[in-house]
């Protein structure tokens, strides 16, 4: 069967364009979830494929897990529109998902939410893909949240949805590493996915972290990262803050061949409690810039000391970013 060729969007070199353009793709159909979603064009490029006769519809994420409302003025919106939008499925506590659908026929899964603070300040990715397979287990998915139904996700899409099979897939993933490991995440809360990254490095594979350090991390998540963190550098995992943006990404590189991206953070409620979505990529080229990306961060970045998670005098502000109360990582 012929695949055609994924497409990688890199955030923020890319900027809010080419997801614009990929929906205004749409001719048919236009299947949005989104963790939280207020751009003002995007709005208003969905509003204009309804009005072209397009069959839009929309979930959006009710609330954050501290109980913040984020997306009431975008559902008035869609709803004054005539767009066809609802609340995500109530089965999930959080809906962390970021998908869009265009003619059942391409996908994108990104790790950024359709705010304009991440197309300027945080690093994030998309992927764009029209294999078939993938396409049509989002939509899938989308329906059966559309319908608040119960549904399991069939094996070999190489897709990982939460709550269903994305903590064994990363796992998995990470296990299959020979070489090397190179992980751009924000957030380190599972003993799992810890032991997977810290049995690599005890195995040989050179592992390299590409953390936020304290941006973004919830008082209650912040000792686990500090703690995984310094775990990892005792079993010889090179632990690096990155400076030139915040992350928000979760990049996972293995061998500099194959590729995890996806919403799910590394955290047990991701795994266990959210709705999450994440591809696997092997695409040469796609492989290729996410690898010039990483190292260009990398190079720009600093090691990192974690401060020991039971001492809060060594809690200090982390500086170099403004502080920003909604970059909050779920």
């Amino acid at each position: 069967m012929f695949i055609p060729v994924p497409h990688l969007i890199v955030q923020p070199d890319d900027g809010v364009a080419p997801v614009r353009d990929f929906i205004n793709t749409a001719k048919k159909s236009l299947l949005i979830k989104q963790f939280t979603f207020s751009e003002e064009t995007l709005l208003q490029a969905v509003v204009d494929r309804k009005n072209a006769g397009v069959d839009v519809r929309i979930m959006l994420n009710p609330k954050r897990s501290g109980g913040d409302r984020a997306n009431d003025d975008t559902y008035d919106f869609f709803k004054k529109n005539g767009v066809n939008i609802q609340w995500a499925n109530p089965k999930f506590y959080v809906t962390h998902e970021k998908s869009i659908v265009v003619d059942g026929e391409a996908a994108l899964i990104a790790t950024f939410n359709l705010c304009t603070k991440y197309f300027t300040l945080t690093r994030d990715y998309g992927i764009v893909t029209q294999d078939p397979v993938r396409v049509a287990q989002v939509v899938e998915g989308f329906n059966a949240d559309w319908e608040h139904r119960d549904w399991l996700p069939g094996e070999g899409s190489g897709l990982l949805w939460s709550n269903a099979n994305s903590r064994a897939h990363m796992a998995a993933f990470i296990d299959s590493a020979k070489n090397r490991i190179d992980v751009q995440h924000p957030k380190f809360v599972d003993a799992v996915i810890t032991d997977r990254l810290m049995g690599a490095a005890e195995r040989g594979v050179h592992v390299r972290v590409l953390c936020g350090g304290k941006h973004g991390i919830s008082d209650w998540d912040i000792l686990d990262t500090f703690a995984s963190l310094r775990v990892l550098k005792r079993f010889g995992v090179k632990v690096h803050k990155q400076k030139n943006l915040r992350v928000h990404a979760k990049l996972i590189i293995a061998d500099n061949e194959h590729a995890l991206v996806g919403s799910m953070n590394i955290d047990r409620s991701a795994f266990d409690l959210r709705r999450e979505l994440g591809t696997t990529i092997k695409d040469e080229g796609v492989v290729r810039r996410l690898i010039q990306t990483f190292e260009s961060d990398w190079d720009s970045s600093h090691s990192y000391d974690p401060p020991d998670p039971l001492d809060p005098a060594q809690h200090k502000e982390e500086t170099d970013f403004p502080h920003d109360k909604d970059l909050q990582h779920e």
